[in-house]
């Protein structure tokens, strides 16, 4: 019986950033989460199949996958890859005063799968960053990685604005620490914002509200225990912080068209 997401830490030397070679004898992995780390892999060989939140994603290379760390994701791989895997902490960011670098990585966390037109520049600098520990090179190194991938899908970097940051930061919230409530005044007060100009933030940096942000968030995770856990609808509930399964009921079905029991049946 699966009551709980399989949780995967492989970064057992509390490094901030970890870069190393993606290990050729993957092939089959159970459905997992991170412990804690955004995850960035790159592909410039292999084949099959890569499921992210029960999405299956195409693995034609040159690709750049990313998981984080609340998506739960695994592999079926048809034949030997190769690339690299980067493994990035939150206190990395926390640390880093680059607000580009973190419009970037908050981005690329929206794409789980960004096909690449050329990757030579990609893959050395991905070499570069498993030789060197030294935090200040390692960030210079990470944005320009990270603009490479994003110049290599032929969209423009555009600069942040203060609407932006608000909007990421909210994001970076949820990530975190949950959504322990829907009430958009609880997340501005955190933020030290207020429940207009947060909203104000959402619709112009991704054409949604505050409460569109959080429904949305709230409805990947019940989604993920739904379909890689065995818990009851009761229990998805109240992990979720809803009163009563009734409660939840009626928001997934509000979201979806679906009570979380047929959304089961027919993703099972």
């Amino acid at each position: 019986m699966r009551t709980l997401i399989e949780v995967k830490d492989k970064n057992d030397n509390n490094q901030l950033i970890k870069v190393s070679p993606f290990r050729p004898e993957i092939r089959k992995t159970n459905p997992h989460k991170h412990n804690g780390y955004f995850e960035i892999i790159y592909l410039s060989q292999g084949g099959g199949t890569h499921y992210i939140d029960h999405k299956p994603y195409p693995i034609k290379p040159p690709i750049v996958f990313t998981i984080t760390k609340e998506q739960v994701h695994h592999w079926d791989m048809t034949h030997m890859p190769a690339g690299y895997v980067l493994l990035l902490k939150k206190e990395f960011v926390d640390k880093s005063l680059d607000k580009e670098l973190k419009r970037l990585l908050t981005t690329m966390g929206k794409q789980p799968a960004i096909s690449l037109q050329y990757s030579t520049v990609i893959e050395k600098i991905f070499e570069a960053l498993t030789e060197d520990n030294n935090f200040t090179v390692n960030e210079g190194l990470l944005k320009a990685l990270l603009a490479k991938i994003m110049d290599s899908t032929t969209s423009q970097p555009q600069r942040s604005t203060n609407n932006q940051n608000i909007y990421f930061q909210f994001r970076e919230l949820l990530n975190e620490h949950g959504a322990s409530t829907i009430h958009v005044a609880h997340y501005a007060k955190l933020l030290h914002t207020t429940a207009q100009n947060l909203n104000a933030s959402c619709r112009k940096t991704n054409n949604q509200t505050a409460t569109q942000v959080i429904s949305e968030f709230i409805i990947s995770e019940a989604k993920r225990l739904l379909f890689y856990t065995d818990q009851t609808v009761s229990q998805i509930a109240h992990t979720l912080g809803f009163v009563d399964s009734s409660h939840f009921t009626k928001y997934f079905k509000r979201y979806t068209s679906l009570t979380p029991v047929k959304f089961r049946r027919t993703t099972a």
